[in-house]
């Protein structure tokens, strides 16, 4: 018998990582790279893999310890070979299928019909979400999480603030006392008007049973999609967005893209759309650095990046995910390509790292392989602008020099940006610049 204890890896530059499932249990006869545990961080959530196959003796952690690279997981047993792995696997998933099969054919007993709970008066309707206790701005914080001592939670209850927007100034973002007195100083300074109590609230949603309309099914939404989803509120208020849409002819462009197909495969390489679009637009990130930058946490400057890393929103069955391409601007179409098949895979079989979804510039959101017209994708904050590339179509274009229609391909172009680091002309001069990109496959490649 051979007994090893299994470590947390590389999990990128974090000190402190939640654990928000435990898949694997005690006695458990487990494969290699099958899900051990499930972290999650502000941004995303990941599964640790188990690094061998071998039977599970002895578990170290539970749901919601806070642990590191390097923290004990668990005991695994791995004086068993693979393919006995496989076969306990398949013996134990046979029996799980049996036993569902047997619940399934049993007698369901009758469930009354839910009686309708008497409508509230609106005086008793309790908010869901916390607003901001001061200030006239009502904010969705449930999903903020706050470091604080005990001492200052209890200065923050006496003065009515709510910690989740406080911007703690102490080691790892903890807040301070004084961080509260500058929150309280900072609102009472806020210029005031005479209409402030005629604010628009929201209110909450409200329940219904909408089993009493006919049949439903209840499923749990994924964890992926409770974290972006959470993000993704989070960035359609703070950031004004605005949309800009424009068309790009690509004819040239995919004709070349098809002549480099045959190089690309004998390297292993599934050259397509997307990875031109990364170089069109680190060209246009150059060009108008705004597009490059992000405010910051005060709003009072602006940050410009010199690296350009450039995400791009993943589909998997859990949800989007954004994985991060870095260094674009030093790489070709075929380097940018190897990547996005490598990060691709990575994300549709849940082996990302943290540190491959951080660092991104500007994202791009491509829908051409499913359909659509336009549509408005929403900012990654703290990036200040997103791309959205939808399916292109054969059009006719009149061409001025010959007087007569010409079919061209031609590609749908959405790009929303924050109001208020870049202005309307700024945006309509970046598409622009997209465009002539794209048009032309020599200035592409320059």
């Amino acid at each position: 018998m051979a007994i090893e204890k299994i470590l947390v890896p590389d999990i990128g530059n974090f000190d402190s990582v939640d654990v928000i499932e435990v898949i694997a249990k005690i006695g458990d006869v487990i494969k290699k790279d099958d899900s051990l545990i499930t972290l999650e961080t502000d941004k995303a959530s990941m599964d640790i893999p188990a690094p061998h196959a071998g039977t599970v003796k002895e578990i170290f952690l539970k749901v919601g310890d806070k642990i590191k690279q390097g923290s004990p997981i668990l005991m695994l047993d791995v004086g068993l070979d693979e393919k006995k792995v496989e076969t306990k696997t398949e013996i134990k998933e046979t029996k799980t299928e049996i036993k569902e099969t047997k619940k399934e054919e049993a007698p369901k007993a009758s469930i009354p019909e839910p009686s309708r709970p008497a409508p509230e008066p609106p005086q008793k309707i309790k908010p869901q979400h916390t607003p901001a206790p001061i200030g006239d701005s009502v904010v969705d914080a449930t999903n903020k999480k706050s470091h604080a001592s005990p001492s200052v939670r209890k200065f923050a209850r006496e003065l009515g603030v709510n910690l989740a927007f406080v911007q703690g100034s102490g080691p790892k973002n903890r807040i301070l006392e004084s961080d509260i007195q500058s929150y309280v100083k900072g609102e009472l300074a806020r210029p005031r008007t005479d209409n402030m109590g005629n604010a628009p609230t929201v209110i909450p949603m409200p329940i219904i049973d909408f089993s009493q309309y006919g049949e439903i099914e209840t499923k749990p939404l994924s964890k992926i999609k409770k974290l972006s989803g959470a993000n993704l509120h989070r960035n359609w208020v703070t950031a004004p967005h605005v949309t800009q849409f424009d068309e790009a002819d690509i004819t040239d462009l995919e004709a070349f893209r098809k002549s480099m197909q045959v190089d690309a495969e004998k390297k292993g390489v599934k050259l397509t759309l997307l990875a031109f679009l990364m170089k069109a637009c680190v060209n246009a990130l150059k060009t108008y650095p705004n597009f490059n930058a992000s405010l910051s946490a005060d709003g009072d400057q602006l940050i410009y990046k010199s690296y350009y890393n450039i995400g791009f929103a993943c589909d998997t069955p859990d949800g989007l995910v954004v994985p991060v391409v870095r260094d674009v601007h030093q790489k070709d179409v075929l380097a940018i390509a190897k990547d996005l098949g490598e990060l691709s895979a990575k994300a549709r079989e849940r082996k990302l790292k943290m540190e491959e979804m951080q660092g991104g510039c500007f994202t791009i959101s491509s829908l051409g392989g499913i359909g659509g017209t336009k549509f408005t994708p929403i900012i990654n904050c703290p990036e200040v602008a997103i791309l959205g590339i939808s399916r292109s179509s054969m059009e006719p274009i009149y061409d001025p020099k010959t007087k007569t229609f010409e079919a061209r391909l031609i590609l749908p172009l959405s790009l929303s940006y924050d109001h208020r680091v870049i202005d309307g002309a700024d945006g309509a001069r970046f598409t622009s610049h997209l465009r002539m990109m794209l048009s032309d496959v020599r200035r592409l490649l320059l």
